[in-house]
C-alpha cells in the first residue's frame, strides 16, 4: 500500500499548520508520518493537484486556507474523494466573525507580512547558526554577508549580532596550512568582509582560549610567531579574493557591525534591504 502522507495546505507558508501537525504526531511515538507542506496555494488548479496526490496516497489534508471559496472547494472535493480533511482555520475565523461582528479579510499571508521583521530575524539567526565556523560553505551564495578571518577574530559573535539585525551572515575561518574553501572565492566578493586585528590582542585572546581548553597540543596556537604568520596568511587570502577588510581591534561589536554593513552596501553593488538600525 502507498505510504500515508499528511498534506499541510496553506495560502501562506504553512508554518502554523506544520507545527500543529508535528505537535499532534509527537503524541504517537513510533508512528511518524511524512509531512508535505504545500505553501502559497492560490488557485483551483493547484488545489486539484494536491487532491489527486492525497487521494492516491490515502493522505490526510490539514489546511489553513483563509480564502473562503478555495476552502469550501477543498472541503467539498475532499469529501467526494473520501479524503480525510481537517479545517484548522475555518472554525476559528467563524468564531471570531461572530464575536467581532465583522467578516475576515480572507487574504493569505497577512500575519507574515505584518510580522515580516520578526520572521526575517528568525531566518537570519537560523542561517547564522547553520553557517557558523565554515559549515555548509556550499550555501554561501545565500548569505547577505560573509565574514572571514583568523581564529579568535570575533567572527561568531559578530555573525550572531548581524543576524539579530536581520542579516543572513555566514563566517569562514582561515587557518594556515588548511585550504581555504573555494566557495569563498566564487561568490560576489563585495559581500565578503575580512576581519583584521592587531597581533597583541589576538595573542591575548588565544592565550586565554588555550588556558580554557587546557593547553595541551595548542602551543603553536598561542605562539607569537605563529600569530603573526596566521595574520599574514589571512591578509594574503583577503588580497586574493579582493575582499574588503575592517579592523576590529578594541571596537565594540555594534561599531564593527555598522562598519560591516556599510562596507557590504558600498562594495557589493547589491541592494541590502533596510534592517533595524544599529
Amino acid at each position: 500500500m502507498p505510504e500515508i502522507q499528511v498534506y499541510v495546505v496553506s495560502g501562506g507558508m504553512g508554518a502554523s499548520g506544520e507545527q500543529l501537525a508535528r505537535t499532534a504526531l509527537a503524541q504517537f511515538p513510533g508512528n511518524e508520518l511524512p509531512i508535505v507542506v504545500v505553501p502559497q496555494l492560490r488557485s483551483a488548479e493547484e488545489l486539484e493537484q494536491v487532491l489527486e496526490r492525497a487521494a492516491a496516497s490515502g493522505g490526510v489534508l490539514l489546511h489553513t486556507l483563509v480564502e473562503e471559496p478555495l476552502r469550501r472547494r477543498l472541503i467539498g472535493s475532499a469529501r467526494e474523494l473520501g479524503i480525510v480533511e481537517l479545517d484548522l482555520m475555518g472554525p476559528v475565523l467563524g468564531a471570531f466573525e461572530r464575536l467581532l461582528g465583522t467578516a475576515p479579510l480572507g487574504r493569505p499571508g497577512l500575519y507574515r507580512r505584518v510580522h515580516e521583521e520578526y520572521f526575517r530575524r528568525v531566518e537570519a539567526i537560523d542561517f547564522a547558526v547553520r553557517h557558523d565556523d565554515g559549515r555548509h560553505c556550499n550555501e554561501l551564495a545565500e548569505a547577505d554577508i560573509v565574514l572571514t578571518g583568523v581564529s579568535r577574530a570575533g567572527k561568531t559573535p559578530l555573525s550572531m549580532y548581524l543576524a539579530m539585525r536581520g542579516y543572513k551572515t555566514a563566517n569562514v575561518p582561515l587557518v594556515k596550512g588548511v585550504e581555504t574553501p573555494r566557495e569563498l572565492f566564487e561568490i560576489e566578493p563585495g559581500r565578503v568582509v575580512g576581519l583584521t586585528l592587531e597581533a597583541e590582542p589576538l595573542l591575548a585572546f588565544r592565550r586565554r582560549r588555550r588556558q580554557h581548553l587546557g593547553g595541551e597540543g595548542l602551543e603553536a596556537y598561542a605562539d607569537p610567531r605563529e600569530v603573526i604568520r596566521d595574520l599574514e596568511h589571512a591578509l594574503a587570502v583577503f588580497r586574493r579574493g579582493r575582499f574588503a577588510t575592517i579592523d576590529v581591534t578594541a571596537k565594540p561589536i555594534e561599531e564593527s557591525a555598522s562598519e560591516v554593513v556599510a562596507v557590504v552596501a558600498r562594495q557589493s553593488g547589491l541592494e541590502i534591504r533596510s534592517r533595524t538600525s544599529f
